[in-house]
């Protein structure tokens, strides 16, 4: 992929960093939702907090999810980070990737199952409901300190194109000076 032109690089940055926060956001919103529906004793708040997060679910998690997983390969493979270069963008991307999976196979139809409970009368807790949502979270705040931090260096491939592009520039100098040179004695 050719490399973003600063302002495109510039435009999907933000796009990615906004919606990796509200992607965390959510998160936070499904979390505390599921908490509510799983501690409270009334019954009417449960069903209440579960269609909630049906709604949630429904509308912003995977498009969410994916816009999030879309803007950062583009970003990687954009830029000069490159998608296999560095090891901490290689980690946010299998991240993420895992996160969009069970976000689409875990979370939304364990969402839509407690939803159907609630709407049936018979609003059931499921810790799991509070599990997913704590784990998601945990994982957005370590990929967001990875994103920061940009720990742990080049990966094998990077270390191979780095050592490329540095022998190609040597080569260049290199020749630059002998013409530079033999210009000078004659």
């Amino acid at each position: 992929m050719p490399q973003l032109s600063r302002p495109a690089r510039r435009a999907t940055l933000v796009i990615h960093v906004a919606v990796s926060v509200g992607w965390l956001g959510l998160t936070l919103g499904l979390l505390t939702l599921s908490i509510t529906g799983y501690t409270t004793g009334s019954p009417e708040m449960a069903a209440v907090a579960y269609r909630a997060m049906k709604i949630f679910g429904d509308w912003l998690v995977i498009p969410v999810a994916l816009v999030s997983l879309l803007s950062g390969l583009v970003l990687s493979l954009g830029t000069s980070w490159g998608l296999a270069r560095h090891r901490w963008v290689y980690t946010k991307f299998w991240l993420t990737l895992v996160t969009v999976l069970l976000s689409v196979f875990s979370l939304r139809p364990g969402i839509n199952h407690l939803a159907a409970e609630a709407a049936a009368g018979n609003p059931a807790p499921d810790l799991n409901l509070v599990v997913a949502p704590s784990v998601a979270t945990a994982t957005y705040l370590f990929i967001t300190a990875v994103s920061v931090l940009k720990p742990w260096g080049l990966t094998k491939r990077g270390s191979r194109l780095r050592e490329a592009q540095s022998a190609q520039a040597r080569e260049i100098r290199r020749r630059s000076r002998s013409r530079s040179r033999s210009g000078s004695i004659g």
